[in-house]
């Protein structure tokens, strides 16, 4: 059976740590910054595109249902 001290010295402890100068962690957060401002710019492209995608589907759908209306009240006239 183990006890809880077998347990503690078992387990490593330990993690590696770096320490960086403050001018080095401004710049670590600045790049962290641009590469998040890229990623959205990114994704508002994306989203803009899907959205125009959809636009376009939409009107030319609602285009064919106009038609097909004017169609079947032509007929039902007749």
């Amino acid at each position: 059976m183990y006890s809880m001290l077998d347990l503690l010295f078992e387990t490593p402890s330990y993690r590696q740590i770096y320490v960086i100068s403050d001018s080095e962690m401004k710049e670590l957060k600045k790049n962290q910054h641009q590469e998040e401002l890229n990623e959205i710019k990114t994704q508002r492209v994306r989203l803009e595109d899907a959205f125009k995608a959809q636009l376009k589907h939409l009107e030319e759908r609602e285009k064919e249902v106009k038609k097909e209306l004017k169609l079947l009240s032509a007929s039902k006239n007749k």
